[in-house]
């Protein structure tokens, strides 16, 4: 029998949140909740886990690595799933077209930035990774979960007029100008295992019933989080339901539900 918990959730009102949020979380009578944090076990610090949900477009911004953050600091690396989509909403990630530092201050400054870079309409199952220094924007419209390295450093470059402080020098140092990866985006088939990401930070999967060998193999070097999708999933007696994220000693004691898809998230540590 596994071991684990689920791990407590934080709602964090954003300006480009939403009041009315998709079952099974609400959001508080006159209060617009952008993120839910799932609050990182002391097993695994490295990890965090979110949901997200905009009404608006969030600002144009971008994360260092490791070796780029503050003293103190982790990078941010991340990856988002598309849950739902209105029609016509979009991700940005990267520019069409290398842009030079200066230009890319000049046009954070002026806003054209948006137009510069390159922005993908999505819909649900849509896996977009981003490596540090991809510079993005969510647009509204949109449900996703994040999984990322547990860091808060953010550099907003464009924020649309709100009166939120910019980050233009620690933001352009540490900015790549470059267009974003292909194979670092895919839509994620409605069936069957997917491995998402494996490294250099974490490695994630979407399970559709339970783990195959070869999935098993590769997480048994420690405790990693369970995030159900679509149907509750049991953690050695303990019911893990929608819109929850657990900690789970092991992922051989975890039981599925045969129709259901959860993720299943774990640090790569070097």
């Amino acid at each position: 029998m596994t071991t684990g918990r689920i791990l407590p959730t934080r709602s964090v009102e954003k300006p480009w949140g939403q009041d009315h949020l998709p079952p099974p979380f609400t959001a508080p009578e006159g209060h617009r909740i952008g993120e839910i944090w799932f609050e990182p076990p002391p097993e695994l610090p490295e990890l965090l886990v979110k949901y997200l949900f905009t009404s608006e477009a969030l600002s144009v911004q971008v994360h260092p690595s490791d070796a780029e953050a503050p003293a103190g600091s982790r990078g941010k690396e991340e990856c988002w799933l598309v849950l739902s989509a209105e029609p016509g909403a979009k991700l940005a990630v990267g520019f069409k077209a290398p842009v030079k530092r200066e230009a890319m201050r000049a046009a954070a400054l002026d806003g054209s930035i948006e137009g510069l870079l390159e922005w993908h309409a999505v819909g649900p199952g849509d896996f977009i990774y981003l490596t540090a220094g991809t510079v993005h924007a969510i647009g509204a419209g949109l449900s996703l979960i994040e999984v990322q390295q547990n860091s808060d450093v953010t550099y907003r470059l464009y924020d649309y007029g709100r009166p939120r402080e910019l980050h233009l020098g620690e933001g352009v140092a540490v900015a790549d100008g470059g267009p974003h990866d292909p194979a670092l985006r895919r839509h994620v088939p409605e069936r069957g295992h997917v491995c998402l990401a494996e490294g250099p930070h974490f490695r994630l999967d979407r399970l559709d019933g339970a783990p195959d060998a070869e999935t098993i193999a590769r997480y048994a070097g420690g405790p990693l989080l369970v995030i159900p999708v679509d149907a509750p999933v049991d953690l050695g007696g303990t019911t893990v339901g929608l819109g929850q994220c657990a900690l789970a000693g092991s992922l051989e004691g975890v039981r599925f539900a045969p129709d259901g898809r959860a993720l299943i998230a774990q640090p790569v540590r070097h």
